[in-house]
């Protein structure tokens, strides 16, 4: 059971509603995560604004979802894991790329430098150096791309610390968490 109340469209205020609508048409429903972040309009609004702006970016959406699945599996954040498995899924990966993705591993060296540098970060706690972000340069990334990829770190942390603090119920087939090598 989740910590903090799940709010319901039928509870919300009205500019929680206004969010909700706008989370329905964009996935299809509206997540618990999102539930929960909603006893806070800030919170909801910083949330589902970070989603858009970063649905919008330049690294696209497969990208997006294996560094999400790579941080959930690094916090043991469950929710999050099973969430991105299934976006994932409709972002066109498969099964097998995004497990090896929760373990920062890809068949494309691109995508593993990306996924290598975003669990980096994670562990430690955004202390890489010049040459970290050297070798994702090399690897093609542009300082654009690179932004992205911090962004979306951040982005995830942000709700793996929501889905973990919380404790909030999956509303989405539940996903093992792999150990790290």
């Amino acid at each position: 059971m989740s910590r903090v109340p799940l709010i319901q469209l039928e509870q919300a205020a009205p500019e929680i509603a206004a969010q909700y609508h706008a989370i329905e048409k964009g996935l299809g429903a509206i997540p618990n995560m999102f539930k929960a972040v909603a006893n806070s309009n800030a919170a909801l609004k910083s949330m589902w604004g970070a989603f858009g702006a970063l649905g919008g970016g330049k690294l696209g959406a497969k990208l997006g979802e294996q560094i999400a699945v790579a941080v959930a599996n690094r916090n043991g954040c469950d929710y999050c894991l099973a969430a991105h498995h299934f976006l994932g899924k409709g972002a066109g990966l498969t099964d097998a790329q995004l497990s090896r993705a929760q373990v920062g591993e890809s068949a494309d060296a691109k995508t593993a430098g990306a996924l290598a540098f975003a669990l980096k970060l994670v562990h430690n706690r955004g202390q890489v150096s010049a040459a970290d972000v050297e070798q994702l340069r090399a690897a093609g990334f542009s300082d654009e791309l690179i932004v992205e990829i911090v962004a979306h770190v951040a982005l995830n942390l942000f709700t793996n610390y929501i889905n973990i603090a919380f404790d909030v119920p999956l509303d989405f087939p539940k996903i093992a968490v792999q150990p790290l090598s």
